[in-house]
């Protein structure tokens, strides 16, 4: 079998590992079946993206859409390198996952709008699958309402004309879309169970989230919460394409 690419953009070590070790347990993939990239820490290398069954790409604290001179050297050298991996993959229709940070990527791509308007605090929030979110091989077994964990500074407002609208939910209407037949991207976050999402909270207390005096009262929001079916979207991915 052709191993995943995950592509990643965290640059705190503690973050970065829970992100890769979370997608291994929600895929059951081996180590070996995934090879990770940490865009944030060099260069992407050449890519043959034939040696593999698919593309994921993580979330991180970037945002496409803040202001260009406020982006730093590295992230605007991960957006253009992302920029010209997406130009092959969608030309292709190549098999592809970006969730959170990877939707704002693909939709900025194919000419959507990402903005702050649909932002989202940390928090466990209902999801809900359109029509064809309910038809789609991906969200198989997917609840038509399920849980999931979000955070998130901007969000697709205006969807790509050549996306396909596939979940959605009250506080933010685009939670998934899908463009083509293999290119998806979610702003909820499928690979995050309560201990990783405990994890993100005290990684990025400080990042604008949130206070950093709340963290403790967000930890006690967040323990009890069952999330149980956004991992089924990993799955399904590696499932069909492997």
């Amino acid at each position: 079998m052709r191993p995943f690419l995950l592509l990643a953009s965290r640059a705190e070590d503690v973050a970065a590992d829970e992100e890769h070790a979370a997608i291994l347990r929600a895929t059951g993939l081996a180590e070996h079946e995934l090879r990770r990239i940490r865009m944030e820490a060099a260069p992407l290398p050449d890519l043959d993206l034939d040696d593999y069954a698919g593309v994921i790409v993580g979330g991180g604290p970037f945002n496409s859409s803040d202001p260009p001179e406020t982006k730093s050297a590295v992230q605007r050298r991960v957006e253009a390198e992302l920029s010209r991996v997406l130009d092959e993959v969608v030309a292709r229709d190549l098999p592809f996952l970006g969730a959170c940070y990877g939707i704002g990527t693909l939709g900025v791509h194919q000419g959507g709008v990402i903005d702050t308007t649909y932002a989202e605090p940390i928090s466990c929030t209902a999801i809900r699958l359109t029509p064809e979110g309910r038809a789609d091989p991906l969200l198989d077994g997917v609840p038509e309402v399920f849980d999931a964990f979000v955070g998130h500074k901007e969000a697709c407002r205006v969807l790509p004309r050549s996306a396909v609208l596939l979940a959605t939910s009250p506080a933010c209407p685009v939670q998934m879309f899908r463009v083509g037949r293999n290119v998806y991207a979610t702003q909820f976050h499928p690979e995050l169970d309560v201990p990783g999402i405990l994890t993100r909270v005290r990684v990025y207390q400080h990042a604008g989230y949130f206070p950093p005096s709340q963290v403790e009262e967000l930890v006690g929001r967040l323990t009890p919460a069952v999330v149980t079916e956004p991992g089924r979207v990993l799955a399904n991915f590696v499932a069909r394409y492997a």
